[in-house]
């Protein structure tokens, strides 16, 4: 069969996606880049926040019209969206032949080849199902010298405006010998920078009984020879030890970037979120990390909006940011549904209050963020060629401090500098979240 798969959401989705078209390939059938001239479209899903609801109900719209145009062809639709809504889908989206749940991944082949005995809807509990199959083979659709690796899956905590636990588990870490075994093989096929991506990364190993169980992981990566940089993604503010800051402080293929999701400062709030830190506890974390790490990038993620948030916790918000100064920073509204736990609660903020308090908090951050940029010009940075920009003859790359797809990037001329290796480069120019340079 000839297939085409869109993936939606975080980069754990598309390690879900991958291990699919893994399957699918080691199956014998053939992946296109474009759905003209597909047999099946397997669209994989996000339903975090009602945004990644309505774009993956858009995308399930139009490749039903393009079902519509293609004789036999199958639609199946993966993750969270079916994870969430189960059976319900079956009425409001006729279209779909098969609906898979983020703990049925395994049974991808089967839903293309239409050999589920007629089950639309399969949902395996998603805290039963593997962390992830290491049996099973994954295709890699991030450039070459770039991988994500899944260290964990699912989540223990249970803050009030998350659905995550109800659609991936409870966490559960990987053991280290497979994650380490993955590593090298990525490694071994030419990616020279991993992402360890999970729910909560610094929570790793605490389910197999590991003391600072992702600080030991980090350093039996940086053993990995030919692994030019290794950056965490997602870590949980109450997991963030001394011992964890120190070891990534210490080895130079650790980057110096921390992903602290603290979602917001003001203690009522955090207490109805269920969240069980206070200000004074973040507060003394950055600090901390700076202290003993002095070129570390600080990146957050910040809900705007929870019921309850008066003006006065809102302030409180955006004095968190103009304290701290972040090098990069996320933010949303808060989006409610009846399955959270937070649905229940008292003085919802109205949706156009929400919208005012995100645009002000992300214009503070972006005259901090080109502040904060102002810094590199004149600097000579060691950048991550990731590939062409179309349409221009620059090439576009990322220093140790910038993620790819959630961060800013460097823009430099491609005379000097490959795609896929490292490059020197001389920083001309700093826009708010960009970049400019040329080959040192």
């Amino acid at each position: 069969m000839r297939i085409h798969f869109i993936s939606l959401g975080c980069p754990r989705n598309l390690v879900d996606t991958e291990i699919m078209l893994g399957q699918l390939i080691e199956a014998g059938h053939t992946i296109l880049s474009d759905p003209s001239g597909a047999d099946c479209v397997v669209v994989n899903t996000c339903s975090f926040i009602e945004p990644a609801v309505d774009e993956s109900i858009d995308v399930i719209l139009e490749m039903g019209e393009w079902k519509k145009q293609t004789d036999g062809g199958r639609l199946i639709v993966a993750g969270c969206l079916p994870q969430r809504y189960g059976a319900d889908l079956i009425k409001t989206l006729p279209e779909v032949d098969v609906f898979l749940g983020t703990g049925g991944f395994d049974r991808i082949v089967l839903a293309a080849e239409g050999s589920l005995n007629g089950k639309r809807v399969v949902l395996p509990n998603p805290g039963r199902a593997p962390v992830q199959d290491s049996s099973l083979p994954r295709f890699q659709t991030t450039p070459s010298h770039t991988a994500y690796l899944k260290i964990a899956e699912g989540c223990s905590s249970r803050c009030t405006y998350c659905i995550i636990p109800k659609l991936r588990g409870p966490h559960r870490s990987r053991p280290m010998q497979e994650v380490l075994s993955e590593a090298r093989f990525l490694v071994e096929s030419g990616v020279k920078e991993l992402i360890l991506v999970a729910q909560n990364t610094a929570a790793y190993g605490r389910d197999l009984g590991l003391d600072n169980g992702l600080a030991h992981l980090l350093e039996a990566l940086t053993r990995i020879s030919g692994l030019a940089w290794i950056r965490v993604l997602y870590g949980h503010p109450d997991y963030m030890s001394d011992a964890l800051i120190e070891v990534i402080g210490s080895h130079r293929q650790l980057c110096s970037y921390f992903d602290i999701p603290v979602q917001h400062i003001s203690e009522p709030i955090l207490k109805r979120m269920g969240r069980h830190y206070d200000s004074s506890t973040i507060f003394e974390l950055f600090e901390r990390i700076r202290n003993k790490v002095p070129d570390a990038a600080l990146r957050t993620t910040l809900l705007v909006g929870f019921p309850g948030e008066s003006d006065d916790d809102f302030e409180r918000l955006l004095n968190l940011v103009e304290r701290v100064r972040f090098d990069h920073l996320g933010a949303f509204v808060y989006s409610d549904n009846k399955d959270l736990p937070s649905s229940a609660l008292s003085n919802h903020v109205p949706e156009v209050t929400k919208q005012e308090r995100l645009d002000l908090l992300m214009l503070l951050q972006r005259d901090i963020s080109k502040d904060n940029s102002q810094q590199y010009v004149g600097k000579t940075l060691q950048v991550l060629i990731d590939g062409p920009v179309e349409g221009t003859d620059a090439l576009r790359g990322r220093t140790c401090f910038q993620a790819p797809e959630i961060d800013g990037m460097v823009y430099v001329s491609r005379k000097g500098a490959e795609p896929d290796a490292f490059a020197r480069v001389r920083i001309t120019e700093a826009g708010e979240y960009d970049l400019r340079g040329v080959i040192a």
